[in-house]
């Protein structure tokens, strides 16, 4: 059973930056894709970025593009998002998700395993 736990968040102005963390564990899995999802108040959930651990390819929501990073730190099992240039647009709730492997990176059923969230909000 893997766990994972999001950190990292917080209230900033537009503009700024944030980092997020994703501290994973109990897993035996040689390869495992890990994702940030959000979710807006009265909006859908999002995926937002995904990092495929074998190959170390990521790929982004087109929203976010050019401004967050997602990244790994393999001896400490931990997958971080950079977010840059915040905007208000990027208030949401944070989860991460893991999955042995995901073919649509952006739906969310593919994921096996979810953290409890993480509060982003920008101020204008």
């Amino acid at each position: 059973q893997v766990q994972l736990v999001e950190s990292g968040g917080g209230s900033v102005q537009a503009g700024r930056s944030l980092r997020l963390s994703c501290a994973a564990s109990q897993y035996t899995y040689s390869r495992i894709c890990m994702a940030w999802f959000r979710r807006a108040p009265g909006k859908e959930r999002e995926g937002v970025a995904v990092l495929y651990s074998g190959s170390g390819n990521t790929y982004y929501a087109d929203s976010v593009k050019g401004r967050f990073t997602i990244s790994q730190d393999n001896a400490k099992n931990t997958v971080y998002l950079q977010m840059n240039s915040l905007k208000p647009e990027d208030t949401a709730m944070y989860y991460c998700a893991a999955a042995p492997w995901v073919f649509d990176w952006t739906t969310a059923g593919q994921y096996n395993y979810w953290g409890q969230g993480t509060q982003v909000t920008v101020s204008s």
